[in-house]
């Protein structure tokens, strides 16, 4: 795939040599793709990402994948606190909840799907790696949403997604060890359901999140 270079970000550092076994997908939460770049490329913003995908699929390469990124801020993933050392962040242009939540493009999602798809054939990152900045970050943040399709990602084998199939009630040490921090539980379940149950962000576990955790645990 064709990835302009053309804007690249001052805020970057060393990834003090961490492996690189996550991959994060946010959105831009601004009113258009070209303030989100000018503002991961200002370098009093200490904000940037790897990459940003436009509304009409076009890639923008803003910080080499060898390099950290600063996309992450406070988050955590199966205990790890160190998110930006070995992670790829990935910036989708979306308003946002604030500016007017849309959905995705089916030009941007798929150009989406074909820059994952090159990351993973360069990084060995775990299918359960492959998560939201809300999932990281489920006190603060809550992209890229519910509208983000998750499911044909994981159809393209980019992170996963359950089928249906035994129950299973909530045990916050399970919910943990899948990789959530379980400190706001409310919060994370809603990060959960963001990511794997979009049609129903209630905060409350029920029957169908048990059930969607119980397949998620089945495959990793």
């Amino acid at each position: 795939m064709k990835v302009n270079y053309n804007h690249l970000s001052p805020n970057f550092d060393s990834r003090q040599g961490y492996r690189i076994d996550m991959l994060v997908l946010h959105y831009t939460g601004m009113e258009s793709g070209e303030a989100a770049i000018s503002r991961l490329c200002d370098e009093t913003s200490k904000v940037s990402a790897h990459y940003v995908v436009g509304l009409d699929g076009g890639v923008y390469g803003l910080v080499d994948e060898s390099m950290r990124a600063w996309h992450a801020g406070v988050s955590s993933w199966r205990e790890n606190t160190n998110i930006n050392q070995r992670s790829i962040g990935i910036e989708i242009v979306n308003k946002g909840h604030d500016l007017g939540y849309t959905n995705f493009p089916q030009p941007q999602m798929e150009s989406v799907i074909i820059l994952c798809e090159s990351i993973l054939k360069r990084h060995r990152i775990p299918a359960r790696n492959v998560v939201g900045h809300s999932d990281i970050a489920p006190t603060r943040k809550q992209d890229p949403g519910e509208l983000f399709n998750w499911e044909l990602l994981a159809s393209r084998k980019i992170g996963l997604f359950p089928e249906l199939k035994t129950t299973k009630q909530l045990d916050e040490e399970v919910l943990k060890d899948y990789g959530y921090d379980t400190t706001d539980i409310e919060k994370s379940i809603i990060a959960f359901q963001r990511h794997f149950r979009p049609h129903k962000l209630s905060g409350v576990w029920d029957d169908e999140c048990g059930k969607l955790l119980a397949a998620l645990l089945a495959m990793v």
